[in-house]
């Protein structure tokens, strides 16, 4: 008798190797930065089951690119996918994957279509925050000032689409994220944990593998949820 757990696990196993600091991705900006700075500084393996999750959100973007490139959606047009862009500022590099530009024939106009799986599509209600800020900066780094994320339910395919209007604003000031992220590291010293300054970014701390450690540094306070 096989093990098919065990030999998924094999197959998606890679080395974890450490993160150059200088070199940042978008899909990192909108989390927690203190989380991004422990990751950089206390690197740990990412465990088989979250391994997974991301497996299938991969499996989920092929998927989609399938539909895309369809015969049978003549409407739109699938221009690029798993785009890699790189950006340099000052002396540090933003490097990442845009999921998908598509074409809508009718009108011509460019789109970029970000996709993200869920569990469950009934319970989003809108594009989440840290989902928003990956693809501002993809609309401000290609020109393309239209973009939308799609979010497809893992369990049977249904899926929810939320606009996402560019703000140059919103786009600068994640440039900021990543400048300021790379100062504390750079400086060796972790940002504050941000994710417990609010009670809607609160969430973030219940999936994160530094979450023991933080509470251990910053006990919580008044300030610090």
């Amino acid at each position: 008798m096989i093990d098919f757990d065990h030999m998924i696990d094999n197959h998606l196993y890679k080395e974890n190797k450490p993160k150059e600091i200088g070199r940042y991705y978008p899909s990192q900006i909108g989390s927690c930065l203190r989380k991004v700075w422990y990751s950089y500084k206390l690197p740990i393996d990412t465990s088989p089951e979250l391994v997974k999750i991301f497996e299938l959100g991969n499996i989920m973007h092929d998927f989609v690119v399938k539909v895309l490139k369809s015969e049978k959606n003549p409407e739109v047009e699938l221009v690029s996918t798993e785009l890699p862009f790189k950006q340099e500022y000052e002396d540090f590099l933003v490097s990442g994957r845009i999921d998908n530009i598509i074409v809508i024939k009718a009108s011509g106009k460019s789109i970029l279509v970000e996709v993200k799986s869920t569990g469950n599509v009934d319970y989003v209600e809108d594009a989440a925050p840290h989902n928003v800020v990956q693809l501002q900066l993809y609309m401000h780094v290609t020109g393309i000032h239209d973009g939308i994320l799609l979010y497809v339910d893992k369990r049977n395919l249904k899926s929810k689409v939320f606009p996402v209007p560019y703000s140059e604003q919103e786009a600068l000031n994640i440039i900021g994220r990543f400048k300021a992220l790379h100062k504390f590291l750079k400086a060796g010293v972790p940002p504050d944990p941000e994710a417990r300054e609010k009670r809607n970014t609160i969430w973030m701390c219940k999936y994160c593998e530094y979450r023991q450690k933080c509470y251990e540094e910053i006990p919580m306070s008044a300030k610090w949820l």
